[in-house]
């Protein structure tokens, strides 16, 4: 049994390929309907906390790149300008079904500042306790990001925000179906693993390397994440972000995705 039905506090981790279209720009029907499902899940008593990728991706989709610039000083820009698009979308999104959301941007040194911490779990409490939904980002405009040592990708801050806020699972929505023996995309015979017990060597090797242009992280920086959440005592999931929809079979304890089980505290 899986248990997910009984997950309160969810962090829910946003990739970039599942809320933008290969060209950088907003994928409307998706983020419509993962907006719509989200706030359904959060009326019926979920504390919702999420973790939004897509600012670098919809600035340069709303500059015309073709791809996530490379040098960083460009990057800081086009997040500067996609981190305006992508929250201005979803105030307006979450609006329709009466829901608030508030952006919180952080920073590793935030993160590894004990007062700091103590003041976002701070803010994350009082925001949940008024019935709003955080969006957390990294905030790369200031950030030097994944070249110098700062977090640089969204599924270990994802992670990070799971073990400050007291999540009782995190969940991560990509493009992909879960964890594989292989890589599916190359591999036909690659097959599916739904629940990780513990992170061995083993499945650290199923690991590949990077995801879309338009993201950061692949598979390894989301095993990344479940060894912080899982030491933390969370469970976490992996799954396709495709269907919203399924984010209720989900929480109806249907064998979605790949689900790591937490460390036994």
């Amino acid at each position: 049994m899986r248990n997910i039905s009984e997950k309160k506090r969810v962090v829910i981790k946003l990739g970039t390929s599942t809320l933008a279209h290969k060209t950088g720009k907003l994928n409307i029907r998706r983020m419509t309907n993962l907006v719509r499902v989200i706030s359904d899940l959060h009326n019926a008593g979920r504390e919702i906390i999420m973790v939004s990728s897509g600012a670098v991706g919809l600035g340069a989709g709303k500059l015309g790149l073709p791809e996530k610039p490379k040098q960083t000083n460009v990057k800081q820009a086009v997040a500067a300008i996609g981190q305006c698009e992508l929250m201005h979308v979803y105030d307006d999104m979450f609006a329709k079904y009466s829901v608030t959301v508030a952006q919180i941007l952080l920073t590793k040194a935030i993160i590894g500042n004990e007062n700091h911490c103590a003041n976002f779990k701070t803010a994350v409490e009082t925001l949940v306790g008024m019935g709003v939904i955080p969006i957390v980002n990294e905030n790369d405009t200031i950030a030097i990001d994944e070249l110098e040592l700062e977090i640089g990708e969204n599924d270990s801050l994802s992670a990070l925000v799971a073990e400050l806020s007291g999540a009782d699972l995190l969940l991560i929505l990509s493009d992909i179906d879960g964890l594989y023996t292989d890589d599916p995309r190359t591999n036909p015979d690659a097959e599916p693993i739904h629940v990780v017990e513990a992170i061995t060597p083993e499945i650290e090797a199923m690991a590949g390397g990077a995801g879309t242009s338009l993201g950061t992280g692949g598979m390894s920086t989301k095993i990344n994440a479940a060894k912080i959440a899982t030491e933390a005592g969370i469970d976490m999931v992996i799954m396709n972000g495709r269907d919203p929809e399924k984010l209720y079979d989900l929480f109806e304890d249907a064998e979605i995705g790949t689900l790591f089980k937490a460390n036994k505290q």
